[in-house]
């Protein structure tokens, strides 16, 4: 088969391209500027929009494009920052789309980035694909924005929106930040530890996007998080046992706050978000707890 992974030099696509990769099928990766050091691989290409704006010869007949781009929300949310945040995701959306009406044979189904942050924060409520969007800040104002967005520029097109929780995994993503302190041996909560994360092992979204490609009738919000999301001090908790650190040292909100503002959102607010579409459909979690995915990512 054939895909195009547009930001498909991050944490995830990267690994998606691997995985791939190592199956034999054909991998297009799309930016906005090439790799200084080119593939060697034979079923590997690298492209810009430019160059396939003007000459979309490359992604005609591809069985999957999936759209991973986006500036990442770990910077400070200055006003400059939030603009950004918000267009790189709408201009790629926006890219993508211009791509699929030039092609003669277009993809048969896009899976489209997203994030849980759609669902709003809460200490008690339970989210599923079923649950309305609910903007009440500036990460859910960004991916309902996003989503918007990818509703619009895909028409006719079986859509995946992958509602993405906390991607763990080892040397990129937040998993090392959160870890640290437990290495440092300060580890603790953050502000109340009541605060809901819904995660998954970066195994299991690479393994749920190929499943999604290739589950016809799956379409539309798919969250993306293991089936057993935990609090912040639960998460802790779990760190210091598998790493065997202490978890007795908290970081109070407003400590947090002062450090990087607006920003503090993400770790001071959450949400448990269950992947019921994807359990419904047969969906099997190569680590369903989070111990499991902890005691895994320890190992490599």
């Amino acid at each position: 088969m054939k895909y195009v992974i547009c930001g498909g030099t991050g944490f995830i696509g990267s690994k998606l391209k691997d995985y791939w990769l190592q199956d034999g099928h054909e991998v297009l990766i799309v930016g906005r500027k090439l790799p200084e050091v080119k593939s060697s691989h034979a079923k590997l290409s690298y492209h810009t929009w430019d160059d396939l704006a003007a000459n979309p010869l490359p992604a005609e007949n591809s069985d999957a494009l999936i759209n991973l781009a986006g500036s990442s929300l770990s910077q400070r949310w200055t006003p400059k920052g939030k603009q950004s945040i918000m267009q790189s995701r709408l201009v790629t959306v926006a890219a993508a789309a211009e791509l699929l009406k030039v092609l003669k044979h277009r993809p048969s189904v896009i899976v489209q980035a997203s994030a849980v942050a759609i669902y709003g924060t809460s200490l008690k409520d339970t989210f599923d694909e079923s649950s309305p969007a609910h903007v009440m800040d500036f990460p859910s104002e960004v991916v309902k924005a996003w989503e918007d967005a990818a509703d619009a520029a895909y028409p006719n097109i079986r859509t995946v929106k992958l509602r993405t929780g906390v991607v763990l995994g080892n040397g990129s993503g937040a998993f090392p930040m959160m870890k640290l302190p437990y290495l440092l041996g300060v580890g603790g909560k953050i502000g109340s530890g009541k605060q809901w994360l819904s995660w998954i092992h970066h195994d299991d979204i690479i393994k749920l996007i190929d499943f999604c490609v290739h589950t016809p009738d799956i379409s539309g919000p798919v969250n993306a998080t293991a089936p057993h999301p935990v609090t912040n001090d639960q998460f802790g908790r779990t760190i210091g046992k598998v790493y065997r650190r202490p978890h007795w040292l908290p970081l109070p909100a407003f400590l947090l706050k002062t450090a990087v503002g607006e920003l503090s959102e993400i770790l001071l607010e959450g949400q448990r978000v269950l992947p019921s579409k994807a359990l419904a459909h047969g969906f099997s979690f190569i680590h369903p707890t989070l111990e499991s995915a902890l005691q895994d990512l320890k190992t490599r």
